[in-house]
């Protein structure tokens, strides 16, 4: 992060060779390619914005590293490498702020306040079921399994445990419990799961890269382009239709603090306040 003048130079060098390293690496090798995330967080703002994710309090203490992360982030290029640097920056602001709130281990009066203790589970702290939608044959449940919340974006239910291993190369329905016990696959489902549409939902990545074309139901729904959108990707049946929600507060609070230390704007439509969910 660099806001004075003469930092801004190499930056902008470092952004015009990350973009031509991506436009020319061939679609079949994309998934090995250098994402150019490192140069836009270093380990040292990680840590600042993660300060107390290795705190004796947090179960997940010292498993989401930042070598992980950026080992994660290398099988998507185009993560935090498309657009101008403000938009990059703000895409990557804004997945750590949701992955932040799904993890959260802060609470109102906390240590450095609320917004500094994202990552600190790993796990969905007492899940109400295992999370098997029996209908899915698609994706069948594998007996005895719990498909409850794991990892950075807290995935959820067989339906997004089965297309994340195929795509991971995991064995995702038999084996869920590789998201808690992996911290790379952790994050790469976090990240497969932003980048991936599932229709009629988009991609959390094209939200925040300017890339959504609302259809006529997204209209109707008030589902306007921005972050409070990004939300009702994630949790939108849960969380959106309702004005001052708890948990859409803490997910705009967490991207607040994050914007800021990347210093970069928030953008408009914070919330989801009056959107229908998906």
């Amino acid at each position: 992060m660099a806001s004075s003048s003469s930092s801004s130079i190499p930056l902008l060098s470092i952004f015009l060779l990350c973009s031509a390293f991506i436009s020319f690496v061939p679609k079949e090798t994309e998934a090995r390619a250098y994402s150019c995330v490192s140069s836009i967080i270093s380990e040292k703002l990680f840590n600042d914005i993660f300060l107390h994710k290795d705190n004796n309090a947090c179960p997940a203490k010292q498993f989401y590293t930042y070598d992980s992360f950026i080992q994660a982030t290398n099988s998507f290029p185009k993560f935090g490498g498309t657009g101008s640097p403000a938009i990059r920056r703000r895409e990557i602001a804004a997945f750590l702020a949701q992955i932040s709130h799904e993890t959260t281990g802060g609470w109102a009066t906390a240590p450095d306040g609320p917004y500094a203790w994202g990552l600190c589970f790993k796990e969905e702290i007492s899940p109400q079921s295992n999370y098997c939608d029996a209908g899915n044959k698609d994706w069948p449940c594998s007996p005895g399994k719990s498909y409850h919340g794991r990892g950075p974006i807290q995935l959820s239910w067989n339906y997004n445990y089965g297309p994340a291993g195929k795509a991971l190369k995991f064995d995702g329905l038999n084996n869920p419990e590789t998201v808690s016990n992996n911290s790379v696959i952790a994050f790469k489902t976090a990240l497969w799961f932003w980048m991936t549409e599932q229709l009629p939902k988009p991609s959390c990545h094209n939200v925040m890269i300017g890339r959504y074309k609302p259809t006529q139901a997204d209209i109707a729904a008030n589902r306007t382009a921005g972050y409070g959108l990004v939300t009702n990707i994630i949790n939108g049946g849960l969380e959106c239709g309702r004005p001052d929600d708890n948990r859409v507060n803490d997910r705009v609070g967490y991207f607040k603090r994050y914007a800021a230390l990347f210093n970069v704007s928030t953008g408009p439509n914070l919330d989801c306040a009056y959107q229908k969910s998906f």
